[in-house]
């Protein structure tokens, strides 16, 4: 399948270059219509196709990956003209529902709506697809095997994706409060800066690692590390004074309410 890229900076730049990496996309079958002259000097030298409108990319790919910031989608989309009928379009814009997409794309095109997040930079991505899509049973299989490349894949309904904007979208930003305050904590008491970062994120890597293999609830992992007694479960105790469950809670239920309010004003 010959794959388009509307926009390949960070987030589009790392699906494309993780796919590549992994051989799931051939360069020769990857086309990229970008405004950056880095971008376009990036994938030409890793052979990819540097093309020079947004119509020519709809025309020459099979289905188009579109990463555009969302303030700039519907431009975008209005300069593909009608290059896509017939085609699919893959959007990882947040906000930006289906309806909407299909208001601004011209031509009878399938669309796939999805949320990623930025560890796919590194290929530890998290990416929540619409399973309502039209796609076909082909292009659904390229998507799945596409994404996994960088990360994992989760389906659900497209009312759920904004959902998964505010946990795994925005959920980062808040894993990096988590690292920054617990690295904090350990230079309080005595550690060096980049010791205590280090630990810090390793800890938060380890704990998630722990989570995805061996497939225990994270409370039960959290009973292991808590002796009757101990450090651990003053550590904890004290988390739950401050109430830093609840605060997580509701961040992702804020993240998620902005999201949708994004949709709606789309």
């Amino acid at each position: 399948m010959k794959i388009g890229f509307l926009g390949a900076g960070a987030m589009g730049g790392a699906i494309l270059t993780g796919a590549l990496n992994t051989g799931v996309v051939k360069p020769e079958d990857a086309y990229v219509f970008d405004l950056s002259p880095q971008v376009q000097s990036k994938y030409r030298e890793l052979g990819c196709n540097i093309v020079s409108n947004a119509t020519e990319l709809g025309h020459l790919a099979d289905a188009v990956v579109v990463s555009l910031k969302p303030q700039y989608a519907e431009g975008g989309l209005a300069a593909l003209e009608d290059s896509l009928d017939g085609k699919a379009l893959i959007s990882i814009m947040a906000g930006i529902t289906v309806e909407t997409l299909r208001r601004w794309v011209k031509g009878n095109v399938r669309i796939l709506r999805l949320m990623p997040n930025t560890p796919a930079l590194v290929g530890a991505g998290a990416f929540a697809l619409d399973s309502e899509t039209d796609l076909t049973d082909e292009e659904k299989a390229f998507a799945e095997k596409l994404f996994s490349s960088i990360g994992i894949v989760e389906w659900m309904p497209e009312h759920l994706i904004d959902t998964a904007c505010g946990l795994s979208g925005a959920g980062p930003a808040y894993i990096y409060i988590i690292i920054e305050a617990l690295a904090d904590g350990g230079v309080f008491k005595g550690l060096p800066r980049p010791t205590a970062k280090r630990l810090a994120a390793q800890t938060v890597y380890g704990a998630a690692k722990m989570v995805l293999e061996t497939g225990t609830h994270p409370d039960e992992l959290k009973d292991m590390v808590c002796s009757p007694g101990g450090n651990t479960i003053v550590g904890v105790k004290t988390l739950e004074e401050y109430g830093v469950r609840g605060a997580l809670i509701d961040a992702v239920g804020r993240a998620t309410e902005k999201a949708q309010e994004l949709g709606r004003n789309k």
